[in-house]
């Protein structure tokens, strides 16, 4: 990161591919807040934040347990006008995931069907296991039933969800 402030510093024009890789460096690093640090200077100097730069961010901030900061990097680039994708849905729902949000996990979840990005088994299994987390295991079971995507890691995460409510009541 030093080099990289080092550059910014310097004649050396930076530019989108240079600061995704600074991010991807401040995440690998568990560093999320430099990670944001180079997110705002890239906005700042007007360098194109293009969807590999959000979804580095926002995979930063996942991986420190930054739910907050994730969903607002996914409102930012709603409002740049920046296509998400699959990644970028996973990498939030996990991120409400690890944190017990399960209603902004699931959310995020609803918010990705309905704008028609492809989901993947991962995607699936991540809301599955918020509302598992979130002990709210009907609606385990729902997405398990909604989705041909879940795998079989959902459908164990689902069913032992079930047969701990089952013999909690």
């Amino acid at each position: 990161l030093q080099l990289f402030v080092s550059m910014a510093q310097g004649k050396v024009k930076l530019d989108t591919i240079t600061c995704n890789a600074a991010i991807n460096a401040c995440k690998k690093s568990g560093e999320w807040g430099q990670a944001l640090e180079v997110f705002r200077m890239m906005s700042k100097n007007e360098i194109e934040l293009d969807r590999i730069t959000f979804n580095a961010a926002i995979s930063a901030c996942e991986k420190n347990n930054e739910w907050i900061n994730a969903l607002q990097l996914c409102s930012v680039m709603v409002q740049n006008k920046v296509e998400s994708d699959t990644i970028t849905f996973c990498t939030a729902i996990s991120a409400c995931e690890k944190c017990g949000q399960w209603a902004k996990a699931l959310q995020h979840f609803n918010l990705l069907v309905e704008t028609a990005v492809e989901s993947d088994a991962i995607t699936c299994n991540a809301a599955i296991r918020a509302c598992e987390r979130g002990r709210m295991f009907p609606k385990a079971l729902q997405l398990l039933g909604t989705t041909k995507l879940a795998s079989w890691n959902g459908l164990v995460i689902a069913s032992s969800a079930f047969k701990g409510s089952v013999t909690a009541n």
